[in-house]
Order: structure tokens, then C-alpha cells, then sequence
């Protein structure tokens, strides 16, 4: 049996998400660490927090590869969790809070989570499916309010020591699960390990510290308006946490005006937003009453960001760089970044794709296209995830010939900048939200009176797309839009169902009987525009 000593040295070679925030709060005690309202802390009372979660997580059974889920809206304490589980070798399942309980109830049990952390805000979801969650043995409530059958958060870890567990996790041990949404109706979850994080970290700062003025960042402020559910936003957070620098999170949901509030009182150095939370932010009628003199770093994720957009940012933040970030879950989740000062003449690239990342570009025999030409985009790198969690044949179809499949049509250009053409299995992308039709199509097959129906992603002004649903009703039957959204809404997340519904006699079909959505997709207008 190992010493302690040895532990904690071998600990130090390793490359830990746990070990990270440890080596932290040895190097930058005193420096601020995690702003979420009024609370403030170091590295070191992080660390020291994150520490007593991690024993009081222990305490009740969690062993290493234990499954914890997390239904939160962001918090200090959902950040921590994160962290401790990393540090005792537990795995996270972030939930995102939008998702119906039905969706939910499916993640929780096919992740095999035996414990949930639950917000305040998600007591009565919770209460309303814990008789469907049979494997969870110990719930734990967030806030100060006591809940029967529940752990209260705050009185559980004061109660366990803040010293280092001591764990000898393993750079390959999973880390999180992050579940996307699944083309069969059924989400699929991502195994990411420590070293896919820590190594897609290294290689997003060789990316960003190339672009001059960045030589400070680790003395930046930086906000992360997202939900941390998402792996766009917690890894915009694990990034700067990477660097030693102080992250604050927002005490609501996304918000226009407390955004713009909190960049001028916490004087943000950095952001991450999707386009769609940048265009509600700029229409804000008076934007120039914020003094937003100190953000310099404009991050843009999880869907393109369209030129006018980019436009309106330059006009009203004219001191910060945009930074264009391209990339999916499964590859941890960055695969590629358009630089500021490489942007201009290229607003509708992606950039290149990251050091120590392989890109080809393929046609549907898995041959290399031409430059230029459009085709799948396949990747190589020790950023792939492991595995889809319990899902064989989901993972070998996408690890087919080693490499990861993505899923996105693309065309690389003869310098190596990458520009996204289409999505080769119909995904919808809303608010940087992942939608994929057959889920949608799934559910309203179960409506008395349809005889079918096509689902596509349309072009949306403040969305990027929505949801369109085009019904073929029974015979001698009618129904309206409002009866279609209903039913969507009452079986799958609010943000799924279709924003807009066309009725029509026949769908279009190929000679082999499949619904040509390409047709439907010419009639109603291309989803994504530049």
C-alpha cells in the first residue's frame, strides 16, 4: 500500500482535473479563485471546499467510476462538484435543467447515477419522478431550506475535513458524462476522461495566447454566462481556472441587463456566449450606458456566429476580440478557433483546427474529398471521448476506422480554414441547444391524428434556427398548430417543440420511400445564413 507522499507525488505527475485545482491553491492561495454573488473565494477556500465535498462524497458510498448526477442552475456548489468528484475519481452527469422529466428520469437511470444534487429551484421535478429513479440512493438539496429525505448541502461537507483525499485516479478514468442529444430519440452519453479535458486545455491556450495582447490572461476576470451543464461553458470555466485566473458565475438565468451589470461591476476581462444570447444582449436599447471598458475577450460557441452579428459586437464593444470556437462534445469539446486577427475575410470560418488534433475530410465511403470540397468532418486526437456510456454499437459507428465521426458537413480551404456547410444527420441547433428531429418525429407519431411528419431546422432571427414541423393529419382529421406544440411540449423539453407547424397533403419521398428533407429544407428557406 502506497504512502501518502507517494500518492500526493504520483498525483502530481498526472494530468487530474482534481489535481489542477489542488496545485492551484498551492500556487495562487490568495488570489480570487470563484465570484458567484456574495461569495468569494481564493484558490485556497475553494480547493478547501471542493475537498470536504469530496470526503462527504465518499462518505456516502461514492467510489471511483460512482455516478453522480447534478439539476442545478449555476452555482458555487454545482461548480465544487465538479471538482470533487474529479479529485475521488466519481464521475459528474450534469443535467440540463430544460429537459423534460422524462427526459431526465431516461438520463439518470442509463447513467447509473446513484446520487443527485438537486437546486432549489428543481425540488418538485425531482419529488415529482424520484418513485422512477430506482438505483439514486442519496438525494442532496442546495440551499438553505431543509428538504425531507434530503442531505442538506451546507451542513453536509461542514462536517468532513478540507484536507486532499488522496485518491490515485487515473488520467484515462472517466471524468464526466455529457449527454447529447441522440438521432434515434434517445440521448447518448459522452464518457470524456481527465486527460481529454487537461489536454484540450494545453492546447487551447497554445491557441489563444498566439494572438498578441493575450499574454495576460490569467490576471482576467473572467464571466461564463451559459449554463455549466454545458460543456461550452464549464470548459470555457475549466480554461481559465487552467491559466490561475478568478471566474465568475452568474446568480441567474441568462439575463441581458444583469450581463451587461455584471461586466461593468466585476470589470470582466472575458465572456463566453452563444450567438443567440449575443443578440438579445444587443438589443438592449442602452447599451452605452455600461461602462464595458475592461472585457477584451469575446468568446463565441456552440453555434456560428453570423457576420451582422459580428458587426453589431465590433460596434458596440469596440475594445474586444472575438474569438470564433468550433467544436462538438464528443471532442471535449473544441476542435478548432478562428483567430481576431485572422478573422477578416473569413467571418464564416471556423478557424483551423487545434495543434494535436487530426481533421480529415471525407466522402460517404470514409475517402479523403478534395480541398475545398464539402464532407464529413473526422477527427484523431487524445481529445476524443472514450466511449458513448453503455452504447456499443453508437460508439463503433462513430469511432469507425479509428477515427471520430462528427456528424458536420464541412469544406476546408487550401490555407486550412474550415467552414461549416451543413449537419449530416439533420440536427437542429437552437440557442446553441441540440435538437435532433427524429426525437421530435418520434413523438408525434404517437398523436391519434397524424399520419406522419418531417421535422427541420428553419432559419430563426434571434434563435439561429427553430423547429418546424410539417404534418400529414389522418384521414377525415384536423388539428392545429397549437394542438401539435401542446402535445410536443407535454412529452419533451420546452426548447424542442416546434416553433412553427405546416399542414400538407403528402411529404416529399425518393424512389426507396425516405422523406426527402433536402425538398422540404428548399421550400422553406436554408437554417443557417450568413
Amino acid at each position: 500500500m502506497k504512502s501518502k507522499e507517494a500518492i500526493r507525488q504520483e498525483l502530481g505527475r498526472r494530468l487530474l482535473l482534481g489535481e489542477m485545482m489542488a496545485r492551484n491553491a498551492r500556487k495562487f492561495p490568495d488570489k480570487e479563485a470563484l465570484i458567484y454573488g456574495e461569495r468569494r473565494s481564493t484558490y485556497r477556500q475553494l480547493n478547501a471546499r471542493i475537498n470536504q465535498l469530496a470526503h462527504a462524497l465518499k462518505d456516502i458510498g461514492v467510489k471511483k467510476g460512482g455516478k453522480v448526477a447534478i439539476l442545478s442552475v449555476n452555482c458555487n456548489q454545482f461548480m465544487e462538484t465538479y471538482f470533487a468528484l474529479a479529485k475521488i475519481g466519481g464521475v459528474a452527469v450534469p443535467l440540463n435543467f430544460r429537459l423534460h422529466p422524462e427526459e431526465i428520469t431516461y438520463i439518470v437511470n442509463q447513467s447509473d447515477a446513484e446520487a443527485l444534487i438537486v437546486g432549489p429551484d428543481f425540488m418538485e421535478t425531482i419529488k415529482g419522478i424520484q418513485k422512477n429513479l430506482p438505483q439514486v440512493r442519496t438525494y442532496i438539496a442546495i440551499g438553505d431550506a431543509p428538504v425531507e429525505g434530503m442531505l442538506n448541502f451546507e451542513k453536509w461537507i461542514a462536517q468532513f475535513p478540507d484536507d486532499e483525499p488522496l485518491i490515485l485516479v487515473d488520467e484515462d478514468d472517466p471524468l464526466f458524462i455529457m449527454y447529447t442529444a441522440g438521432t434515434t430519440g434517445k440521448p447518448k452519453g459522452a464518457v470524456i476522461t481527465h486527460k481529454n479535458e487537461m489536454v484540450l486545455w494545453m492546447l487551447g491556450a497554445s491557441f489563444v495566447l498566439t494572438e498578441p495582447g493575450m499574454s495576460n490572461l490569467w490576471n482576467f476576470r473572467a464571466l461564463a454566462a451559459p449554463p455549466i451543464f454545458h460543456l461550452a461553458s464549464f470548459g470555457f470555466c475549466q480554461f481559465m481556472f487552467f491559466l490561475g485566473a478568478t471566474v465568475v458565475l452568474p446568480t441567474k438565468v441568462f439575463d441581458p441587463v444583469y450581463i451587461m451589470q455584471t461586466i461593468e461591476q466585476e470589470r470582466i476581462n472575458a465572456t463566453v456566449l452563444v450567438p443567440v444570447m449575443t443578440a438579445f444582449m444587443l438589443m438592449l436599447p442602452d447599451l452605452d450606458k455600461y461602462n464595458t471598458s475592461s472585457l477584451q475577450v469575446w468568446g463565441s460557441s456552440g453555434a456560428i456566429l453570423p457576420t451582422d452579428t459580428r458587426k453589431q459586437i465590433k460596434k458596440y464593444f469596440p475594445n474586444v476580440k472575438i474569438f470564433d470556437l468550433f467544436g462538438q462534445t464528443e471532442m471535449s469539446a473544441l476542435v478548432s478557433g478562428l483567430l481576431p486577427s485572422e478573422s477578416e475575410g473569413r467571418e464564416a470560418s471556423v478557424g483551423k483546427i487545434l495543434p494535436f488534433i487530426e481533421l480529415r475530410v471525407v466522402d460517404e465511403n470514409d475517402n479523403d474529398v478534395a480541398v475545398g470540397e464539402v464532407g464529413e468532418a473526422v477527427y484523431r486526437s487524445p481529445t476524443v471521448m472514450k466511449e458513448y456510456y453503455k452504447n456499443l454499437e453508437a460508439t463503433a459507428e462513430a469511432m469507425r476506422g479509428g477515427w471520430f465521426h462528427g456528424g458536420d458537413l464541412v469544406k476546408q480551404d487550401k490555407e486550412g480554414y474550415i467552414y461549416v456547410v451543413d449537419r449530416k444527420k439533420d440536427m437542429i441547433v437552437s440557442g446553441a441547444e441540440n435538437i435532433y428531429p427524429a426525437e421530435i418525429e418520434a413523438v408525434l407519431a404517437r398523436h391519434p391524428k397524424i399520419m406522419e411528419c418531417a421535422i427541420i431546422g428553419v432559419f430563426d432571427q434571434d434563435w439561429g434556427e427553430s423547429v418546424k414541423a410539417v404534418v400529414v393529419a389522418k384521414a377525415g382529421e384536423t388539428l392545429t398548430q397549437e394542438e401539435v406544440i401542446d402535445f410536443c411540449k407535454a412529452h419533451v423539453a420546452s426548447y424542442k417543440k416546434p416553433k412553427s407547424v405546416d399542414f400538407v397533403s403528402a411529404l416529399p419521398r425518393n424512389a426507396m420511400g425516405k422523406v426527402l428533407k433536402t425538398v422540404l429544407r428548399e421550400q422553406y428557406g436554408k437554417s443557417v445564413r450568413y
